[in-house]
This record gives C-alpha cells, structure tokens and sequence, in this order.
C-alpha cells in the first residue's frame, strides 16, 4: 500500500515526478470515452520506462495460446485489446536538444487529473544541457459528446534566451501489445497520407483484419495569436507520419499548439468510408476549435455527475476514492452499443485481454442499472444474449448436448479465450452470474419484456447446462458438483463448491418460475420459444425440478456454517493475520502448490452467495458464515473487500465494512496489491459504489419494491448519493441524526425506509430519524 496522490474531492494529483511509480500513474490518470481510450504516456518523447497504451473498444487480436492445446475443448486464443497506432505524440526540440523527461531536469512537476471535467493535465518546468529553460504545460481530453475524436492543448513558455523550436505532432503505428504471444507487431501498415496539415495513417490488425485510420490535423497561436501560416515539413516512416514545424522563440514568448486526433474504424464504416469520416471528422473539430469543443464535453460531464455522483462530508480520502472508481466506470462503458461490454482493465492496461468476464453481470452491473436508464443496463444483457448460440458452441466442445449453454469466462465475440484450465473449464459459476444479472434488471426495472423476448432463450440454456453438470452419487443419494473451481481462485478442480451449487440450483428453480409467468402472461411468445429452442417442457422441468430440489451442499453443522467445498476441514485453519506482512501477498510470494493447500481465500466465495441470497438466510446464519471466512480471506481479488463490506454492514458491522470500503475504493489508487502499473481494476470500481448503496445506504429490491436502511461510520459526518429507480431519480442524504429522501424525477414513488412505508410526489422529501 502506498500514499502516493494528493487527495482532493476531484482531482487526482501527482507532484513531483517519479520515474519509478511513473507506469502506475500511466494507469490511474488513463482517458477513455466508451469508444476509445489512451493511457497516460507523455506527449513528447520519453526513453524511461512506459507501456505505450492506445485502445479501441472491441478491436483485439485472437492471440494464439502456447499452452493447453491439446486438450479438447482448450481456448485456441487469448484475446488481447488490441494497442492501437498513438495519435498524442507531440514531440519537442530546442536548439535541436530532445525534450525528454527521462534525461533532463524536471522542476515543479504536476499531473492532474480532474474527474468533475474529464481531462488530463500537467505541467513543468524543463532545464536543458543547453541551458535553454521551458515551462510546459499540457491538457489532453477524449470527448464525451464527439466520440471519435481525442484533443491535446500543448503550451510551451521560454523561460530563458531565445531558441529554435521544432514541434513534431505524430501518428505512430509502430506499436506493440506488452504481452502477446508469438509477434510482437501486430498491426501492418496498408496506407498512409500526408497532406499540408494533416496525416492519416491506416493500420490493419493480422488475422481479423480489422482496419483503423487514426488521423490528426493541429493548429498553432503564438504569444494569444492564431498563426495564419508556418511551414511544415512532412517525414514518412514504415509505419509513422510526423510533421515537422519549426520556429523561433524569443524571451517570454509563448506557443499553443492544438492537436486533433480521430480514429475511424471498420467495425462503424466500409473499409472504404474510414478517411472520408476521419476527415469530416477533422474539419469538425478544426472549425470548432479546443475551447469549444472542451465546453461540451465538459457540460456532458456536469451531466453524467449529477445522475451519479456520491459525496462524502468529513473524510476527503473516502471522497477521492469514489470519485475515482466512479469517473473510471463511465470512461469504460456507457450503454451506447450493445457490441461492447467492460474489460477489466478498461482502457488502462493489457493485462487479462479479453473484453467480458462474469464480473460484469458480478459487480458491475448494478452501477449501470442504478445510475442510468434502463437501456444501459439492458445492453450488458443484450450483449450476452447475442452471444447465445456462441454460449451453446462452448458447451457443445465440453461434451454438453440439447442446446446447453456455457458462457466464456473470457470473450471479445462470444467464444472462450481464456487460456488457464481451472477458469476456462472449472470456473463455471460465470453461468450463474448472468442468469442472475437477467434477474436483477427485471426486478429492479419492472421490464418483464425482457424476460419474453430474450432472457428466458437464455435461462433455459443456461439450466439445460447445469442440468447436465450436475450428476448423481449413488453413495449421497444426492446430485453432487464435481470438479469446479469457485470465485476463490486459490482453490481448483473441488468436489461441491457451495457457491457454485447454489447458485446452480437457483437457477434451475428461477428459470422454472420464468417459464411459468411467460407462458401465462405472453402464451404466443412462449409458443415461439418452445418451437426455437425444442424446449420439452414436461420433461426438462420435471428433471430440474428433481435436481434442485436434492442437491448436495457440504455443512460444518458443529460450525453451523457452510463449506466452501468437500475437504475444507481438512486444511490447517489459520487466520489471515497470523501471515506475516513480508509473505503478503501471497500470490507474490508463495507457490501456487502451497497456496491450494492452504485455508486463504482469495476474495468472496461462500460470502458471494450470501450476498446475491442474503433474503433466504437468517441474520445468525449469515454472521456465522462472515464470521467463519471473513478472518482466513486475504482479499488478494480487487472484487473482495466490496462484497465483505455490503456484508458487514448489514451484519451491524459498521467499522469492518468502512475498513473494507477504504480498500476497496482505494485499491488502486493506493496500489495494495503493488499492480498498478498493470491497469486500474475497472471491475472491481462498481463493487466499491455497491458498499455505498447496498452497504451503508442499506438499498435493496425486493419484489419490485424498494428498501432503504442506511447507517453512517463514524468518520463521515454525512454522505449523500443519486440512483435511478423505475426511471426516477431518488436522492439520499445521511448524517449523524438524520435521512433525508428526495425525489428528484418526474413521476411518483413508493419506498420503505427502515420498513416504514412513503410516498413521494416530484419535488417532494421526506426526513427519517437514522437508526442506531
């Protein structure tokens, strides 16, 4: 863990530079708008450690696996987000020395990122060998509003003499991904054009030949002037385009150079519409110019904020944090187009690839159905039930018959490219995860629709599959699970993990209840899926009937807990606190056999489905099982410390879930697992603003209905949060003595607070004593 930015409210700031935390930063102050997004690199050049990182939302190379080949059923690829062409570069020279942070000497360094707007920016002051002296000062934004296009506002001040200045805007195609398996370039270079005062460079990705034209054009004022014209020579490479703009600097002269970058790409246009676009694309932004153009995205923002945005009294570190995880999710994804779905590092790093895991519909999920309308949330959804007959593809190379689904643990397009055998073929609760996801929206939202027109396709593929896992043991007289790996990571191929089980045979029974209520309520539609997926309905039902209801679940009765799997009795059961700290993390420093025989529990297992089942337990039972894991989970998964602090609230544990709240939120920015210069845990963020909502805001639906029964730590002196409920906005305020609840919407609504039933027309509050 490291304290490494200033906090404030709004703003993550670096002062200083450090060349040895400079990846991490790379990561937290990354950009991203949905459609595209770039790490934090320095415009100019710099020869110290980097990880160059330009992304495009589902552009990605089906990376060939080293590994596991011959197993069938085994992944072909690993799907890697592809590092596309850089359109930032802005290189720099004066009196032809290289302004380059790795070797010159760096006073007043500071890097912002301010989250209320939604740019980057830093600033300098450069010392050269020369004894020429700069100040530096840059503002990078990807919009919001204009989504193809990224800007950079680059402002150089001569601090000193008179020089000669040479500025060098860039597209760079000669880029690599960090990892990938077998090439390092992975994009060739199919054209390129240069003309007067702009560049477009095409790259096309091997294998899948996905084409992209990155293209910039750029404008320059001197000392608050527009220059009408400079001269500009134009340097072709193999796979750069550079222009180079020279010119003359006296004492206290000052240059803005403005850059506009677009990237156009063939899964939006025909191959042949990509530099037409990219050049209306162009104009636009020129005509329009930086301030402009900023004005808008900035007011988006304003938008997006005020629809999601928690504020904190009283504990500035909480603040930031949120703010944070918050500003990051909305970069990543925002509903727009139901083709794209979260990568978990988003736009910030490369490492896991891919651009879908469970913990989408796990974690993510709530946050894009709690701070935006329904559509938004409905794409995630839309997302996987497109990829149904993918899902039933990955099941039928496993062995699985009749139109059984399996959902990939990893996907860009809806097949399996994860390329580690306990997840790709053990980790299967990921099944569960988006029957549960189709669940949560039509509870939440009211849009039974949904259920009628896809999630129910896709729920009785998915019971189909568990049907099918599921077998027999003769010795227990009960269906047992064998083989699996559950959401604890630090245990592979068990007998009967709880987790999975369970959440196995809810399914079975929820998918038996859809069917029910569609057949009754939209009898047509029923018919056609009966007739699409050759549903047997007397047959299947009764058989997932007989399954769930005799399924085999491992119990510590002395304990009165539940196992996480056959055999976890077995282990030395130690606590997490009896490690000592030079061990930790323990997948840093232990080997992996010593780890699966140990007790450690990487992240929420048997708590996970506590936490999705929480109504089907009692409060002793559920502190019991918190009480049992909790002490032995390193919280080594980002997606750990949420869920236990949603649990420990509602348990009265109110210190615990603040401590957990501070890690989760923190994780990154704190860097607790020393990983930071790897990405941000994108995912991991929306659990960080369930521990808010669902945690100390006490938020849950039950039966359509909506409940609050919120509690406040003893740090803040109040807090306050937004969400969208059946297309209504409620706002709730906590303090010390009081919960004041808003209706901020358009239409009516119906809540409980503490099980106290109110009603609220717009523009209406009430106020609730808090309950201690």
């Amino acid at each position: 863990m490291i304290d490494y930015y200033k906090h404030d409210e709004w703003c993550i700031i670096e002062e200083g530079f450090s060349k040895d935390f400079h990846l991490a930063s790379e990561s937290a102050f990354s950009l991203g708008n949905e459609y595209f997004g770039q790490r934090a690199n320095f415009e100019e050049h710099y020869s110290g450690k980097t990880l160059k990182g330009s992304y495009i939302a589902g552009i990605y190379y089906p990376d060939k696996t080293k590994v596991g080949w011959w197993k069938n059923g085994y992944p072909d690829y690993f799907a890697k987000l592809l590092n596309a062409p850089s359109w930032i570069g802005i290189y720099v020279e004066v009196d032809g020395e290289v302004l380059d942070l790795d070797k010159i000497k760096v006073e007043n360094f500071r890097r912002t990122l301010n989250m209320k707007e939604g740019y980057l920016e830093r600033e300098f002051i450069a010392n050269f060998a020369n004894g020429n002296r700069i100040f530096v000062k840059t503002k990078r934004f990807l919009s919001f509003v204009d989504r193809e296009l990224g800007m950079i506002k680059y402002q150089i001040k001569n601090l000193g003499k008179g020089f000669s200045l040479k500025i060098s805007p860039s597209i760079d195609g000669d880029v690599i991904n960090e990892a990938a398996n077998w090439e390092k370039h992975l994009w060739d270079i199919p054209n390129k054009l240069n003309v007067e005062n702009q560049a477009y460079l095409f790259a096309m990705s091997k294998k899948l030949n996905f084409e992209v034209c990155t293209a910039m054009t750029y404008d320059l004022h001197k000392n608050g002037e527009q220059f009408v014209e400079f001269d500009t020579d134009q340097i072709e490479f193999e796979k750069l385009l550079q222009h180079e703009i020279m010119l003359d600097l006296d004492e206290n002269d000052t240059i803005n150079f403005f850059k506009y970058s677009t990237v156009t790409h063939t899964e939006n246009y025909p191959r042949t519409k990509l530099q037409e676009k990219a050049n209306v694309n162009l104009l636009y932004a020129f005509n329009k110019g930086f301030d402009k153009l900023f004005e808008e995205h900035k007011n988006e923002w304003a938008r997006k904020w005020a629809s999601c945005d928690i504020v904190i009294d009283g504990d500035i570190t909480a603040q930031q944090a949120i703010r944070f995880n918050i500003f990051h999710l909305l970069q990543t994804y925002s509903g727009h187009d139901s083709r794209l779905n979260l990568s978990p590092k988003g736009f910030t790093g490369e490492k896991y690839g891919g651009g879908a895991y469970w913990d989408t519909e796990a974690f993510c999920f709530p946050f894009y159905l709690g701070t935006s309308y329904p559509d938004v949330a409905k794409n995630l959804l839309l997302y996987r039930y497109n990829h149904l007959s993918k899902a039933i593809e990955n099941a039928e190379k496993l062995g699985f018959t009749d139109g059984a689904a399996l959902y990939p643990m990893v996907t860009m397009n809806g097949e399996e490219c994860h390329n580690e055998w306990e997840i790709t073929f053990e980790e299967i609760h990921r099944n569960g995860a988006i029957a549960y996801a189709i669940f949560n929206y039509a509870n939440y939202t009211g849009d039974t629709e949904y259920i009628s027109d896809y999630g129910l396709e896709v729920l009785i593929a998915i019971a189909r599959f568990w049907a099918q896992r599921f077998n027999f043991s003769e010795d227990k007289k009960q269906y047992v699970m064998l083989g699996v790996t559950g959401p604890n990571e630090y245990e592979n191929n068990v007998h009967n993990n709880w987790y999975t089980s369970k959440i196995a045979q809810w399914c079975l029974i929820y998918t038996g209840k859809q069917i029910e209520f569609v057949k009754t309520k939209t009898p047509e539609k029923y018919k056609q899926l009966v007739s699409k997926t050759n549903f047997d309905e007397s047959s299947e039902l009764a058989n997932w009937s007989e399954i769930a209801s005799n399924v085999y679940f491992p119990e510590d009765k002395k304990r009165g807990v539940f196992l996480q799997q056959d055999g976890f009795l077995d282990k030395e059961l130690k606590n997490a606190n009896e490690l000592d700290e030079s061990e930790r993390p323990i997948n840093q420093h232990w080997s992996w056999d010593r780890i699966l025989r140990s007790c450690f529990i990487k992240q929420a297992d048997v708590l996970q489905g506590l936490y999705f089942f929480e109504d089907e337990y009692d409060k002793d039972t559920l502190k019991r099982n918190f009480d049992f894991y909790e002490p032995m989970t390193v919280h080594e998964s980002s997606l750990s410390p949420s869920l236990h602090a949603v649990l420990a609230n509602s348990l009265g544990y109110t210190q615990k879930a603040y401590e957990m709240f501070l890690r989760s939120s923190r994780y990154d920015l704190d860097d607790f697992n020393n990983e930071l210069h790897e990405g941000c845990h994108i995912t991991s963020m929306a659990g960080s603003w369930l521990v808010i909502i669902e945690g100390f805001g006490g938020r849950r639906v039950r039966n359509n209905k909506l409940y609050l029964n919120p509690a406040i730590p003893e740090q803040w002196k109040s807090y306050s949060f937004n969400f969208n409920f059946k297309q209504t906005i409620l706002k709730v305020a906590v303090d010390k003595s009081k919960v004041i609840v808003e209706n901020q919407g358009i239409s009516p609504i119906g809540f409980y607070v503490y099980d106290k039933d109110f009603h609220l027309e717009p523009g209406e509050n009430t106020e609730v004593k808090l309950r201690k």
